[in-house]
């Protein structure tokens, strides 16, 4: 299981989920706040500049409302910020699974989306907001109907479980189809959605009952870096659970699989 030691610079700021914190140096300090980043868009209004009364309420309107986006795409309620003081400062972050993290650079251009609780840590010029794939795909692509985006410039670093394996759909004739919860991030440009395994015929309800793959493909098209996962929390779970003497899984897998907990 890996982790992310970061260096900060006099008055730099970091900010992690909270419960991914490792450890920090004396001299960096710590903050809890349930708000995100300055900049961070919505608690933004037009042009008063916030004062008074007016200022308060629009703020934490705009507080409450990244509070439940993070509770929609199941990351903690707060975000813990480390800045260094009187010099530099390390922080270090891990993510909740065995398995690889990815520090991604954000040039102000392309955004990035990510699966659900694969977020760890970013710089403070990083915005962390949700978008929203739609009931049909999102509902029936087995990782939620929200995905965490993330915008600005500077570093952001994510985790997930396995081996990284890094594809461009543009490199296999610009589609690619993966396991629903194998896919970790993907580059704004490329375009998500679920798909259903056949057809409503014999291959396809093989394919269902077992397959070992449910209904559904993630479908990831364009041009654009795409980050995909060798293990899954389910197939992680439910290896715990054999190995218990529980199996989940089932003789046929598929979608008469059940999910462990």
């Amino acid at each position: 299981m890996q982790m992310a030691v970061v260096n900060l610079n006099p008055g730099q700021t970091v900010y992690c989920e909270a419960g991914k914190f490792l450890f920090k140096t004396t001299n960096v300090t710590m903050e809890t706040r349930l708000s995100g980043p300055p900049g961070g868009g919505q608690q933004q209004g037009g042009g008063s500049g916030g004062s008074g009364m007016g200022g308060m309420l629009r703020q934490a309107m705009g507080t409450a409302m990244q509070v439940g986006q993070r509770a929609l795409a199941g990351e903690s309620l707060a975000f813990q910020y480390f800045t260094s003081q009187g010099g530099e400062g390390t922080v270090g972050f891990a993510g909740v699974l065995p398995g690889e993290m990815r520090a991604l650079e954000l040039n102000g251009t392309r955004a990035w989306f990510a699966e659900k609780d694969a977020f760890v840590a970013a710089e403070s010029t990083v915005q962390f907001g949700i978008a929203f794939q739609g009931g049909r795909s999102g509902m029936s692509g087995g990782e939620g109907f929200v995905l965490e985006k993330f915008t600005g410039q500077g570093t952001v670093i994510i985790a997930g479980a396995g081996n990284f394996i890094d594809l461009n759909p543009a490199d296999f004739g610009g589609r690619i189809e993966v396991d629903t919860g194998c896919l970790v991030a993907f580059e704004e440009g490329v375009q998500y959605g679920v798909q259903r395994i056949g057809g409503l015929n014999r291959q396809g309800l093989m394919n269902a009952v077992f397959g070992g793959e449910g209904l559904s493909l993630a479908t990831l098209e364009g041009n654009g870096r795409v980050i995909l996962q060798s293990l899954t929390i389910e197939s992680l779970a439910n290896a715990l659970k054999k190995a218990q003497g529980g199996d989940k899984q089932g003789p046929t897998g598929g979608m008469f699989s059940t999910h462990a907990g």
